[in-house]
């Protein structure tokens, strides 16, 4: 099975743990800038995420936002994907 046929569950338990790369991380953190009071109002962001608390926020912003923020969610669970595929 590939990494893209993961469940979202798979995907953290396979993100915990593990530091997010760069991009990740800045995809975080921009989420927490554009859309924290909005969609990430029950979270704190973390100086060095992992891909876990990344996948984590992008659930968020999938439940609690809108469409712009839905958008940024793929962006950044695509991020976490392809992070995952790399480590793998």
């Amino acid at each position: 099975m590939t990494i893209d046929k993961h469940s979202f569950e798979v995907l953290k338990e396979l993100g915990s743990g593990q530091g997010a790369p760069d991009e990740v991380v800045s995809l975080y953190h921009q989420a927490f800038q554009k859309f924290g009071s909005q969609s990430l109002w029950n979270r704190q962001p973390s100086a060095c995420p992992t891909i876990a608390q990344a996948l984590i926020v992008s659930d968020c912003l999938r439940r609690e936002g809108n469409q712009t923020t839905r958008a940024f969610a793929v962006l950044l669970e695509d991020a976490c994907r392809a992070a995952l595929s790399i480590a793998k």
